[in-house]
C-alpha cells in the first residue's frame, strides 16, 4: 500500500530538476537541493557519493546523450522515508525515448536524497 506524500514528490522534483540541469553551477544548485551531503547514486553504470560525483555522473548522461531530458514515468510511489518511481530519457528533437528504468529512493529528515537506488529497463546497444 502506497502512503504518497508531498514529501515523496518534492523529493522526485529535486531530482528530475538536478537530472535536467546542463548548466554547471545550475547543475551543482540542483543537486545541493535535492541530495543530502554524503547522498550517492548507484546504477548498472555508476556507483558514486557525494554532490560533486553525483553532478558529474549527471553530466556524463548529459554529454552522452545531449537534447535528452529525464521525464517522469507514472506517479511517485512512497511510505516512511523510501520512494520510487519510473522514468525515460526523452529527444526533445524527435520524441524517442532510448533509456528508461526505475528508481529507489532513501529520504533523510529533511527530504533531501540519502540514497539512489537506479535499475535500467530500457538501454540502446553499446551505451
Amino acid at each position: 500500500m502506497s502512503v504518497n506524500t508531498d514529501r515523496h514528490q518534492t523529493a522526485a522534483a529535486r531530482y528530475f530538476e538536478a537530472w535536467n540541469a546542463t548548466d554547471p553551477e545550475a547543475l551543482g544548485k540542483a543537486v545541493a537541493a535535492a541530495w543530502a551531503p554524503e547522498g550517492s547514486y548507484t546504477d548498472p553504470l555508476a556507483d558514486v557519493a557525494g554532490h560533486a560525483q553525483i553532478a558529474a555522473v549527471i553530466a556524463a548522461a548529459h554529454a552522452r546523450f545531449p537534447g535528452f531530458v529525464f521525464r517522469p514515468l507514472g506517479s511517485v510511489d512512497g511510505h516512511h522515508d523510501t520512494a520510487r518511481f519510473g522514468w525515460e530519457l526523452v529527444n526533445e528533437a524527435d520524441g524517442s525515448a532510448p533509456v528508461a528504468g526505475f528508481d529507489v529512493v532513501t529520504l533523510d529528515e529533511e527530504g533531501r536524497i540519502r540514497r539512489v537506488l537506479g535499475f535500467l529497463d530500457r538501454v540502446p546497444a553499446g551505451a
